[in-house]
This record gives structure tokens, C-alpha cells and sequence, in this order.
């Protein structure tokens, strides 16, 4: 990633405060169950999409019959260019919770089959009053603070790879543990020409001492022997053959003392700290840690992760037809949360009956259960409901960010953690980099990572009360490029991003710095 460092300690933070008022939202007049239609748009809901897209025409919400006019609607925005994402808009203003509107003026159902009785009944939600999504940055903050570092386990090296470190990594010998050769040529003690006689290779004992006036053939890596005072590089010397045996002559000058020597605890000292707690396990620390001489490390448990996705309408293969859309969230969640530092358990589909979600969330063992889609108001979004039945604790309900705002993040009772994505694939990865990615950190003792900034080559159009994520590209001079196909349910444009710039409500200009976030596809950067 490319760009310029802001802040070091808490580095997240940082970035945040870099933002200033900018990123803490208003959000005014806004009603954070106004959602509509789930993922690819196929749910029919309130009025405007399940990431809060504007609709077209007057239309009527089937649940609780209310007309929306967006000529006539105080909520509608016209000033708000329609080219822009249909993300960005106004979402509609409901008094009241969609799945007790939905009970209230639903036919009398036809007889289903009996329902097993649930341990903890509960009646519908009760009508609760508008409420205004918490800004983006809050959101990220609470999801932090959501959850507590797991216990830390102590792993064979060789499997600790994308693990966080439990405590500091320190040195158990001194590195190197001995003087050693830095070149292929001769250890030489004193000043020349020198008498030349044997020779050492890496891994070989040094015999006895060099006297002044003598030489000795030697390796990379191979220690010297005692009274060698420098060495000198086979290509800055020669040798001639003598009656009274082989001479080493220096063709570049005399060798300085230590020349080429690579001394004992030049890299560190036995009981230095070579990495700080929660440093991530990459092929290098596992070199370091090998070289330190450690066999196994402390670090920290992977969080386990249940991902389920939502919807009758997702196909797991072949083309999308008469309805059905390919499931795009199922093959990217996987690789991406395990970059993350998770350990994800299945990732299963779950048809769009609100018996099943509920059996799937109350059988759940993992840390984190992810689900996807049902986040809004339809007639098939279940999660608000089961949720309720279950007695979880929501702690996020709606964040004002763009795509994505029908988010949420819920404390379940037996002490995981749910969090909703929209069904929308864009609006997905906008959950994940506002709530996934910081309890995920949180959980497996992973720093946050370091911000970045950079200028906008153009202007980028903004919602009024809320953040967009914008995906973009750096251009040669680091600054950054903003990509078409970024609406909700599109990932053309993600596909080829360097990060998502976090764009402030109201817009940004051309030339202003704005903060980047990292993908982190194969990291933990986001």
C-alpha cells in the first residue's frame, strides 16, 4: 500500500481524529428501519433498497401500506444528483418497526406444520419510534470494544502462521551467537601477506588460534577462528604457491580491523524484545522466531466464525437466471475473514424461513456468526425478529455509511457476537470493514492497523447525512482514483481497487486528503 503514516499509537484513532467533525454524522431525519429490498434488490420491502438506495415513482410499502411520494416526502433530497450511486439517497421515514407493521397487517396465514416451542418465547417486537443510525466512526469503535482478546494457546511453530504473538517475542541468544564470516574468502590475523593454510566451512568448529601472519580459507556463515582480525572478500585477494607453502596477498589495500565480520550480538542481545504482543505471525517472524531459537510460540486463539447466508434467491452454481442470482458473498467471505485472523468453521446457506435462521443462530458455537442479507424490513428479513426472540442485545442497529447502512451488530446470549451484512455485495463489504474487521481484531489480540491518506484526483460526490466508501486505485503520484460500478450490489469496480476511501457526508473536493482504507485481502489492514 502506498500512501503517507499518520499517527503511532493508537494508529486507528488516529486516523479518525485526522477526520475530524467531518466523520461525526448528523444524520438527521432519518429512520434506521426504512430498508427495503435484500440482496440483488429481489426482497420486496419499505420503500428504497436494503442499502438505502432512492426509489423511482410513488410507491407503497406492502407491509405497512404507507405511500411515498419522493416528490412530496420531506426525506427526499433533490438536490442529490441521480447519477450518483443508487446508494445515495434518502432512505424513507417509518414510525414503526417493519416486522410488527408486517404482523399487524399480514392475511391470516395459511396452516404450516407445528413449530417446535422455543425455550424463551417472546411476542413480536413492539412498535419502537424512529431512530438515527450512529455515525461510521462510532460504529467501528463500538464493534472494537464489542468483544475481549481470547485466551492465548502455545502453538508448534511451524503452525502459527497468521496468528497474533500473546507477549513480546524476545531474543533467547544473542544473534549472531558467535563472530561469523559475512563473505566467501580468507580469515585473516595481523597484517600481510599472509601464510595460507586450511579452510573452514558453515557448521565446522574453528580449530586453533590464527597467529599473526597467517590465513585461513573461509565460508559465509562459518565462524572465525580466535586471533582473526578481519577478513578478506576471495575476489580482494589472490594467492601464490611458495616452496615454504601458499601466500594470500590483498589486491585491495589491507583489510581494516572487523572488516566483513559480522560480530556477536550485532542484531541483539539475549533478553531483547525483537517484536511487541500482537504482532501477526508472517513468514518473516517465523524466520526471526527460528532464528531466535524457538520452537513454539504463544499467541493468541483464532476466532472461530459461522458464516450463514440468506436467500432463497442465490444459486451456489451456474448462471443466473429467471430470478436467481449467483451467491457472491459465500466464496469471498471465507478467504477474506480468514486474512482477517479468523477461523472460519462453515459457511452455510439458510433458506428464508424464520425457524431455520433461529435454529442456526441458537445451535451456533463460534465467536462471531456472520449472516448475510434479511437486515431490513421485507417480508422474508427474519434477523431483527429472531434476534428479538432470542433476547440478544443489538449494539449497533444501522450505521450511516453508504453502501451498507442496514448493518447491525448483536451480543448473543450464550456470549458471541452476530453481526448482519446487507445482502448487497458491496453493502456486505462495507459491514465487514465497519464491524467485522475491528471485533475481529479485538478478538485475536491484532493491533489496528496504520491509516493512510491521500489526495482525490476528482471531486467525489457525497450523501448529505452519511459517509461513503468509495472504491479507488493510486495513481503514480500516490494520490487516489476513484473507480466506476461501486453501487451496492456491484463488485466490478472493488475487484480492481487498492482500498475504499472514506469520503465525509457532503462530499470532498479534488485535492483534499481523505483517508484510505486497506483491503487487506491477504492482510489485516482494514
Amino acid at each position: 500500500m502506498t500512501g503517507r503514516t499518520t499517527g503511532p499509537a493508537d494508529r486507528e484513532e488516529a486516523a479518525l481524529n485526522a477526520m475530524g467533525e467531518a466523520l461525526m454524522l448528523a444524520n438527521e431525519g432519518r429512520s434506521g428501519n426504512a430498508y427495503g429490498a435484500g440482496y440483488g434488490g429481489l426482497r420486496a420491502g419499505g420503500p428504497g433498497g436494503a442499502d438505502g438506495g432512492p426509489t423511482t415513482g410513488i410507491s407503497t410499502d406492502p407491509t405497512t401500506g404507507r405511500t411515498t411520494d419522493p416528490t412530496t416526502d420531506p426525506t427526499a433530497d433533490p438536490a442529490i444528483d441521480p447519477a450518483i450511486d443508487r446508494d445515495i439517497g434518502p432512505a424513507a421515514d417509518l414510525a414503526a418497526d417493519p416486522a410488527t407493521a408486517a404482523t399487524a397487517n399480514a392475511p391470516v396465514p395459511k396452516p404450516q406444520p407445528a413449530r417446535k416451542p422455543h425455550p424463551h418465547p417472546h411476542p413480536k417486537p413492539a412498535p419502537k419510534p424512529p431512530h438515527q443510525d450512529i455515525s461510521w466512526p462510532e460504529a467501528r469503535r463500538i464493534a472494537r470494544a464489542a468483544g475481549r482478546r481470547l485466551p492465548a494457546v502455545s502453538r508448534p511453530l511451524a503452525e502459527t502462521l497468521g496468528y497474533a504473538l500473546a507477549a513480546p517475542l524476545t531474543a533467547l541468544t544473542d544473534l549472531p551467537s558467535f563472530d561469523t564470516s559475512a563473505m566467501d574468502g580468507w580469515a585473516v590475523a595481523g597484517p600481510g601477506p599472509w601464510r595460507l593454510e586450511g579452510r573452514l566451512l558453515a557448521g565446522q568448529r574453528p580449530g586453533v588460534a590464527l597467529l599473526d601472519g597467517h590465513a585461513i580459507a573461509i565460508a559465509t556463515g562459518a565462524a572465525l577462528p580466535p586471533g582473526a582480525t578481519a577478513i578478506i572478500r576471495r575476489e580482494h585477494g589472490r594467492t601464490e604457491r611458495r616452496t615454504d607453502g601458499e601466500q594470500l596477498y590483498a589486491t585491495h589495500g589491507a583489510p581494516t580491523l572487523g572488516q566483513d565480520v559480522r560480530p556477536r550480538a550485532q542484531e541483539c542481545r539475549g533478553g531483547d524484545e525483537l517484536l511487541s504482543p500482537g504482532v501477526v505471525v508472517t513468514p518473516a517472524v517465523l524466520g526471526l522466531a527460528a532464528a531466535a531459537g524457538y520452537d513454539e510460540l504463544g499467541v493468541i486463539t483464532r476466532p472461530r466464525v459461522e458464516v450463514l447466508v440468506l436467500g432463497d434467491e442465490l444459486l451456489g452454481h451456474g448462471l443466473p437466471h429467471a430470478g436467481f442470482v449467483r451467491d457472491a458473498l459465500g466464496p469471498m467471505l471465507a478467504p477474506w475473514l480468514r486474512a482477517l485472523g479468523a477461523d472460519v468453521t462453515a459457511t452455510r446457506h439458510v433458506v428464508d424461513e424464520a425457524d431455520a435462521l433461529y435454529r442456526a443462530i441458537s445451535e451456533t458455537t463460534a465467536d462471531l456468526l456472520i449472516t448475510t442479507g434479511g437486515t431490513a424490513g421485507g417480508p422474508v428479513d427474519h434477523v431483527h425478529p429472531v434476534l428479538h426472540e432470542l433476547d440478544a442485545k443489538l449494539l449497533v442497529d444501522g450505521v450511516a455509511v453508504r453502501p451498507g447502512h442496514p448493518m447491525l451488530l448483536a451480543e448473543l446470549p450464550g456470549g458471541g457476537h452476530l453481526v448482519g451484512l446487507p445482502g448487497n455485495p458491496l453493502a456486505a463489504v462495507s459491514g465487514v470493514i465497519t464491524l467485522v474487521a475491528p471485533l475481529l481484531r479485538t478478538l485475536a489480540g491484532r493491533p489496528a492497523p496504520a491509516p493512510y491518506t491521500a489526495e482525490l484526483t476528482t471531486d467525489v460526490p457525497g450523501h448529505p447525512t452519511d459517509t461513503r466508501l468509495v472504491p479507488v486505485v493510486f495513481d503514480d503520484e500516490s494520490a487516489v482514483v476513484p473507480l466506476h460500478f461501486h453501487g451496492p450490489a456491484m463488485l466490478r469496480g472493488l475487484a480492481s481497487a487498492d482500498g475504499l476511501a472514506v469520503i465525509p457526508p457532503g462530499g470532498a473536493t479534488a485535492g483534499r486528503e481523505t483517508a484510505v482504507l486497506d483491503m487487506a485481502w491477504g492482510t489485516a489492514g482494514c
